[in-house]
């Protein structure tokens, strides 16, 4: 990436209410258009944004919904990309063989289609979020992807908890870390509780970008899926999505219940400036860090 280039990126936050792939597909190509008349270059929808979300309950049947890559939906977003000529971060639940399925981004260049994909590494297993009996854990390792605005560091939801995970990204190359991401409220928790959860979200990832000196943008989706467990509360998914600058600062946020998308001009000679003020990479005390391989320190 040029060091002097200014580059317009941009999300966009859906709220999803059926499992309709090819409304769903369509109602994110107007937004990803939108954004492109407004000269947005590079642009990532929220995770698994073809459906519902299905981990609500363990079901056999949800497999049904997963597809090869490539497949229908990236022939579908290949073709928008290359319509408008921008880079594309999607995300798909995909079927690798039988019995054996992942959570995967894919990013698709302009007229170059599909360049890279990345398979979520870090799987969550939680109430309303059972996610480990649908995905196996990604083997890709953490490998950002080139394309004709740069490197992108493209990780998944619960990665972005890991400073690990944006750190080896960021230590690969990568020139700006995106999250597509699925996550809310147990309606059941108190307001108090979602404060501090959504704050500790933000916080985290906003710190993922201070020690990498790097721009982080997340898609987060929006509104309320029920449950189809009886009893169960479902999820109301907290949205505000944003994207920050390389010293963890805000540039621009999403509502909480809205559908809508988000654009940004990122300075990339402002985030080589910021790598020369904090040298975090220079300082690093790598021969002291051996027991980060380490599941605990007895």
């Amino acid at each position: 990436m040029n060091a002097n280039k200014k580059l317009k990126v941009g999300l966009v936050q859906q709220a999803i209410a059926d499992n309709n792939k090819a409304t769903n597909w369509q109602n994110s190509a107007e937004q990803v258009t939108a954004l492109a008349k407004q000269g947005c270059e590079l642009i990532m929808l929220q995770e698994l944004h073809s459906t519902l979300y299905f981990c609500q309950q363990e079901d056999t049947q949800a497999f049904d919904l997963a597809e090869p890559i490539p497949g229908p939906a990236t022939e579908f977003f290949a073709e928008l990309a290359a319509s408008l000529n921008i880079v594309l971060i999607t995300s798909l639940f995909e079927k690798r063989a039988a019995g054996l399925y992942h959570n995967t981004a894919v990013v698709f260049d302009r007229q170059q289609g599909m360049v890279g994909k990345y398979r979520k590494m870090h799987i969550p297993d939680d109430p309303g979020f059972y996610e480990k009996f649908y995905f196996t854990p990604g083997d890709m390792g953490f490998e950002p992807i080139q394309t004709s605005v740069g490197k992108l560091g493209v990780l998944v939801c619960w990665d972005q908890w890991y400073p690990e995970a944006a750190r080896l990204m960021a230590m690969a190359g990568a020139e700006i870390l995106f999250y597509p991401t699925a996550i809310g409220w147990d309606k059941n928790d108190s307001v108090e509780e979602q404060a501090r959860q959504h704050d500790a979200w933000q916080t985290i990832q906003r710190s993922h970008a201070v020690a990498n000196s790097l721009p982080v943008v997340v898609a987060n989706r929006t509104g309320f899926e029920a449950s189809p467990i009886a009893g169960d509360s479902g999820i109301q998914f907290w949205g505000q999505s944003f994207i920050t600058g390389p010293q963890g600062e805000i540039l621009a946020k999403a509502s909480a219940d809205k559908e809508e998308t988000l654009m940004v001009e990122l300075d990339l000679a402002r985030t080589e400036q910021v790598k020369r003020i904090w040298p975090y990479f220079r300082d690093r005390r790598i021969d002291a860090y051996q027991d980060l391989t380490k599941r605990w320190r007895d």
